[in-house]
């Protein structure tokens, strides 16, 4: 079937996916549920329909040109509205009549958001989450999110932003059995502990200190809510933003 423009967009965007996805055609047919010829018409269908070619084939692969790149990213926004649309009359229909997506830090995520998320559904039993862990810069409107939380001074460019926190200090957190083992020792001691982060930040925290020594953490993390939990399993100490720790400290599972 050629369907209208619209039709065409959604067409192409979910044919154009599965096949530059899975590089040949018997493979995106596989993952759209339709035959083999089927997805070869209905490219052949796309291309006529706009005058112009989509894909190259190379062999057995199948890829997408730069014209079939180009309309992709062009309609890629529209289409995600458009899963927005029906995924939220979805929940009306299940009874949940508003849906949220939000993008957020996975550290944050792990360390703030999801302490008190209970709290926060049983305020709004009506709204129906969508979380998003992730560090990649996120276009919003392109990807169908309602909000971010993330880390800087803003403002962003056609976006509404509001600071939720301002510069959390950075502390020096450790196990329980950590902090016994320091109790009333001096900065140069912890030189002698295994350290985890962030070699540079240590550094410049033992400058501060007025303590001249050589880092080398034993271990080193991408995301600062793994670096906690391991400084909660007593495999060193950590610097970390007094935010992210704020509730094991709280608990007692770090000091």
């Amino acid at each position: 079937m050629i369907p209208g423009n619209s039709g065409v967009e959604a067409d192409v965007a979910q044919l154009a996916g599965a096949v530059a996805e899975s590089g040949n055609l018997r493979a995106a047919a596989d993952k759209l549920f339709l035959t083999h010829s089927a997805v070869s018409q209905q490219i052949k269908g796309l291309e006529e329909h706009l005058g112009f070619a989509l894909f190259d084939r190379r062999g057995r692969r199948v890829v997408l040109n730069a014209a079939g790149e180009a309309l992709l990213r062009s309609v890629q926004g529209a289409l995600a509205q458009l899963d927005d649309g029906v995924q939220a009359a979805g929940a009306a229909a299940a009874g949940s009549a508003q849906r949220l997506r939000v993008t957020v830090l996975p550290s944050f995520a792990q360390r703030w958001l999801m302490p008190r998320i209970v709290r926060w559904r049983e305020r709004h039993p009506g709204v129906a989450l969508e979380i998003d862990a992730s560090i990649r810069a996120v276009d919003l409107v392109r990807e169908g999110f309602h909000a971010a939380v993330r880390q800087g001074h803003g403002p962003w460019p056609g976006l509404s932003s509001q600071r939720l926190f301002g510069r959390p200090p950075m502390i020096v957190v450790g196990s329980p059995s950590a902090a016994r083992r320091l109790l009333g020792a001096q900065p140069e001691a912890l030189a002698r502990e295994p350290l985890l982060g962030d070699a540079d930040l240590w550094k410049a925290w033992f400058a501060a200190s007025g303590v001249k020594t050589q880092v080398t953490p034993v271990a080193v993390f991408n995301d600062a809510g793994l670096m906690l939990q391991a400084a909660e399993q007593s495999l060193g100490l950590s610097l970390s933003r007094e935010i992210l720790a704020a509730d094991a400290l709280i608990d007692g599972r770090l000091v």
